[in-house]
């Protein structure tokens, strides 16, 4: 079988490279273009899926302004990887936090009562957490791993690596890379794109996403599949869980492998 294979686009030169090669191609665009632009700080972040769960083949290389709060990026990593049903959030950092069962029944109890400011402090000295009013610039330094999980039931869990620091102001949020859609296969055919997954029989058998014609004789041989377990396949590794269908950033990257596109 073949191997699945993970590149990205520049976003200054429309170059494609491999997952383990773009970072260090858009390092060298970035600092090429810190003159003739507003003082400031922005961040090269680089968020994959947690080493927890493989680190995946799923990546985005963003371009964060340092006046960006934590609420912001939380709301576009929804957006683009994750949003499905307004689950809860948080970006920790695991060399802080000293842990403390107490503490968050506590936390808990302060945020049902509208107390956030009380929760955000009594979450952050237990778990490390960042309040998502908190500027990026005011955590961010170069080499920074920091943890966020989307959805404390089935959660997805991602890694945040800060690549570089630069001196000037970025727009916002900016996509330096992203993954292209990955060449996901049916494994029934094996021939054409797979459009559709079974979240019933996905990683638990040999078959588990399907071309259009094929998601149609599954349909017919699983019951779960007819009833409710049929998915779209889409760009994100948040694919398959809960009821995730897709982002709603760049859209153009966020559906299937395209034959024609070899």
């Amino acid at each position: 079988m073949e191997k699945i294979k993970s590149t990205g686009k520049c976003v200054f030169c429309n170059k494609e490279f491999s997952k383990a090669g773009i970072g260090k191609h858009l390092s060298a665009h970035l600092s090429e273009n810190t003159m003739h632009k507003k003082a400031g700080k922005s961040y090269h972040v680089k968020i994959e899926l947690s080493p927890r769960w493989g680190g995946g083949l799923h990546f985005l290389h963003l371009l964060i302004d340092g006046e960006m709060t934590f609420g912001d990026l939380d709301e576009f990593l929804r957006e683009i990887w994750l949003e499905c049903c307004g689950h809860m959030s948080a970006f920790r950092n695991p060399g802080l936090g000293r842990g403390g069962g107490w503490d968050l029944m506590d936390a808990y109890d302060l945020l049902n009562k509208g107390k956030t400011a009380e929760y955000e402090k009594i979450m952050e000295d237990a778990m490390g957490e960042i309040p998502k009013s908190r500027k990026t610039k005011d955590v961010f330094v170069k080499d920074l791993k920091l943890d966020y999980e989307y959805d404390f039931g089935s959660s997805t869990e991602l890694q945040l690596t800060v690549i570089a620091e630069y001196p000037f102001v970025a727009n916002g949020i900016e996509i330096l890379s992203r993954n292209e859609p990955l060449k996901l296969m049916c494994d029934k055919c094996h021939t054409k794109t797979a459009i559709s997954i079974c979240t019933v029989c996905w990683g638990y058998k040999d078959e588990g996403i399907f071309c259009a014609e094929c998601a149609k004789k599954h349909r017919k041989e699983c019951s779960d599949f007819a009833d409710y377990a049929k998915m779209r396949v889409v760009n994100s590794p948040r694919m398959g869980v809960c009821a995730y269908e897709g982002g709603t950033i760049d859209k153009k990257r966020d559906g299937i492998y395209k034959i024609m596109e070899e």
